[in-house]
């Protein structure tokens, strides 16, 4: 029996099962792919296939599903990852380029994940330990519009867009860009937020002149850059696959609320040859994702930071792995420029 014509075979059914969510059987396979081999055949390798537990009858029709098995080695033998279509390309480009600051860069991201994939898009913040503050530059947009862009230490770029009422000019903002430097450059952002947090916390729900709405988003930054959290879109797809959760959804997405067990998740996924990670149900070791699937990798230049999707493991995973994989690439680029 040939094992590369067996592999042939659950290649087919796993992309058959991904398509319909529905069993599959000799007829289908025969009627959909040129497997180039009898009806006999087939049956013989599908019974083969499921002696090695790669495949299972979910009942007692002649159609078969893959199993967790099925899908680890459905995925190791995917060996190229297609890159994305030039629509796909063109969206990312068009999406993130119109991002102003890093964390609507990151919203962004995890949006256009969620739409590309069809699944629930993740992506960790990235965590700047203790790199501290090197610059700032503040930048006149227009009447009522300041850049704020903050330089960290280790070379991270965060930026902001703020609005105010109050009229500034160019030497008033250098003075205030000369003041704030002389006081804070060189603290640690964890520093730098307990430091401003005194400050600012009692003007919260006030009207604040320029000077404080900049100190404000600065002390934001700084929290942002040290708190380790995950941010999330496209849960809403759990609910169109709700089927292929066998008992509930509800442990998924109770999962989903819990950011340790995510980031934990996260700080487990290695890479493979192919530059992504995926985890399928049980490898999660999270008793709540024993019927989902993890695909991620990471961004920038700290391997630690990552993003991905997840969904249920009847999950299209050559358009997940390619599609994490490009946007974890263009982001990254972003982040260096």
């Amino acid at each position: 029996m040939s094992e590369v014509r067996r592999l042939d075979v659950l290649r087919a059914i796993v992309e058959d099962y991904v398509q319909s969510r529905e069993p599959v059987g000799s007829k289908t396979l025969l009627d959909r792919h040129d497997l180039g081999v009898s009806a006999a055949t087939i049956r013989n390798d599908m019974a083969a296939l499921e002696d090695e537990g790669l495949i299972a009858a979910p009942h007692t029709s002649s159609g078969r599903v893959p199993t967790e098995k099925g899908y680890r080695r459905f995925v190791d033998e995917i060996s190229e990852i297609k890159p994305l279509s030039r629509a796909e390309r063109d969206a990312i480009n068009k999406i993130m380029d119109t991002s102003h600051d890093l964390e609507e860069m990151l919203h962004s991201t995890v949006r256009l994940l969620a739409r590309l994939t069809n699944q629930v898009a993740m992506i960790q913040v990235p965590q700047y330990d203790t790199a501290s503050l090197r610059h700032i530059e503040l930048v006149g947009l227009g009447p009522n519009q300041v850049l704020l862009v903050l330089i960290a230490s280790n070379g991270t770029v965060d930026q902001r867009v703020l609005h105010s009422n109050q009229g500034f000019t160019d030497e008033s903002l250098a003075a205030m860009k000369v003041g704030i430097l002389s006081s804070y450059a060189g603290y640690q952002l964890s520093e730098l937020d307990a430091l401003l947090g005194a400050g600012t916390a009692d003007q919260a729900g006030m009207e604040q002149d320029l000077h404080g709405e900049i100190l404000h988003a600065l002390r934001e930054m700084a929290h942002s850059a040290t708190e380790q959290r995950i941010l999330m879109a496209g849960t809403a797809n759990l609910a169109r696959v709700g089927g292929d959760f066998p008992l509930s959804i509800t442990p998924v997405l109770e999962a989903l609320e819990e950011q340790v067990v995510l980031l934990k998740l996260f700080s487990e996924l290695e890479a493979d040859s192919r530059g992504v990670s995926v985890s399928i149900g049980t490898e999660t070791h999270i008793g709540e994702l024993s019927d989902a699937a993890v695909v991620a990798t990471s961004y920038g230049r700290d391997t630690r930071n990552k993003l991905g999707v997840l969904g249920p493991t009847r999950m299209n995973y050559p358009s997940s792995m390619a599609s994490v994989r490009a946007v974890a690439r263009y982001l990254s680029k972003i982040l260096a420029n």
